[in-house]
Parts: structure tokens; sequence; C-alpha cells
């Protein structure tokens, strides 16, 4: 937990082979005014790994897990993946969530989300690790399949040394295989949260589109977009202080 323990909490969720620790400034420029909780969703950093990829299974655990820490009056705060996690939370536990952040993400399906992910896990999957004696090796190796020094370093702060050399940290297989479905969105039909929802978009990504539209505000009835016109899909690392502005204004003014 970031911040002083009286503050009121914002709850962070990080998107697809992320972390908690991917919000860590951001969380340090909501101080003090704010204290910040890092979750490591299931399946990714220090969390538990789960059999099957459900996202409204997702939502219920997260929730289970945040009721019991007693944090009060709560913003959610979502990018991606974790973008569609809130949501769901939001939808199914709305009298626990406060105020909803949703970033670079909107509740519907994506036919082709998954291609670039294929790409980028698969890349992970087909690494020999056997032949990384250290950070350095993995980087050369996938350096041309992901020649983006930025994308494999997000990558890579999921490698970990084992008892028995270097592994991934996050439940690869599981993610790999259940592209389709973090690709999806669960039916939501009946369902509404009725409580301030800001919703973030990257100008030059198109995870958000204008077709999005009406389904976000039918579901989130009080969603007021903001797009960031000179970021991609990572808006709080492409733009932090743009990101933090925003994600201020938005606290201070409920």
């Amino acid at each position: 937990m970031i911040g002083p323990e009286t503050a009121p909490a914002v709850v962070f969720l990080h998107g697809l082979m992320g972390r908690g620790k991917n919000f860590l400034t951001i969380a340090k420029g909501l101080e003090p005014e704010y204290r910040s909780v890092l979750v490591d969703l299931p399946n990714h950093g220090d969390s538990v790994w789960t059999e099957t990829f459900d996202y409204e299974a997702l939502a219920d655990s997260v929730a289970e897990h945040l009721a019991s820490m007693d944090l009060g009056d709560f913003t959610l705060v979502g990018h991606s993946l974790g973008g569609k996690v809130a949501m769901v939370m939001a939808l199914r536990h709305p009298d626990l969530i406060a105020r909803l952040a949703v970033v670079d993400i909107a509740p519907t399906d994506r036919t082709n989300a998954g291609d670039e992910f294929v790409h980028l896990l698969g890349s992970l999957k087909a690494l020999d690790l056997d032949a990384v004696s250290k950070r350095a090796d993995a980087d050369e190796l996938l350096s041309d399949p992901i020649p983006s020094r930025t994308i494999r370093g997000f990558l890579m702060q999921n490698l970990r040394r084992g008892d028995d050399g270097f592994e991934w940290q996050p439940n690869l297989d599981l993610l790999f295989d259940s592209l389709a479905k973090i690709g999806g969105f669960p039916a939501s039909e009946g369902l509404e949260y009725d409580r301030p929802v800001v919703w973030i978009a990257g100008g030059k990504s198109d995870y958000v589109t204008d077709a999005s539209n009406d389904r976000m505000r039918e579901l989130f009835p009080r969603a007021r977009k903001v797009t960031i016109r000179e970021s991609g899909h990572w808006v709080h690392s492409a733009q932090p202080e743009q990101f933090t502005a925003i994600l201020r204004a938005f606290l201070d003014a409920e």
C-alpha cells in the first residue's frame, strides 16, 4: 500500500502480463492525499494461479479480497485486462466501488484482439529458458521477434530466477490459451453501474473506438470519456503526468 493509511483508497488493476507495481509512479503521484493499493491479478505477479480464465470468477475473487481489506469507499482503476475485470466488478458488486476509472479498454469483444498478444506471448513461450543464464541473454534472444525495447522490457519484468534457472512468473500457458476469452467481454444484460466513471483512452490506440461508445454508456451511464492524444495503449506509462492529473481531477471532483 502506498500513502497514508487514513487517506481515501485507490485500487489499481494492471493489464495482461503486467503487475501491480506498473502503477507505482501514478500511486506516488497521488500522495499524500490518497493511498494506493497495487493488486497483482490472479495468474500474474505474486498472486495465485487458476485452472481456467473467466472474467466473472476473476472479478468475484478480487472483489472478495478487496472487501476483506476494509478499505472504505474506494476508487477502482483498471487498465486493459484489468479494466475489463474492473468493469465486471463494478457491474456485479456496485456497492463496493465508489468510483471507477477505465483505462484504454471497452466492454466489448475485440475480434482480432489476440493477434498482437498471440505473437508476444507465443514468443515468450518459444524462448528456450535453458539457454538463458542471465537476463541479458533473454533480452538478446527476444530482440528479433519483439524488436521494441519498451515492450520487451515490459514483458521481461515477469522473468524470474528460480531454483532450476529462469522461469516466467505469470501463468503463461493459461494466459496464452485464453487469449480469445481475454479479448471478449461477458454478457451483462440487465446490469448497470450508475456511479461516476472516467474512461481514459489513448489517442494512438485502437482499443477504444467510437463504435464502443454506446455500449459503454449503456452499462455505465455516468461515464465521461477523456482521450490522451499522444498516448498509445499503455497510457499510464506513456504519459504518466497527464494521466495522474486526469485521475486526480476525477478523484478530487467527487
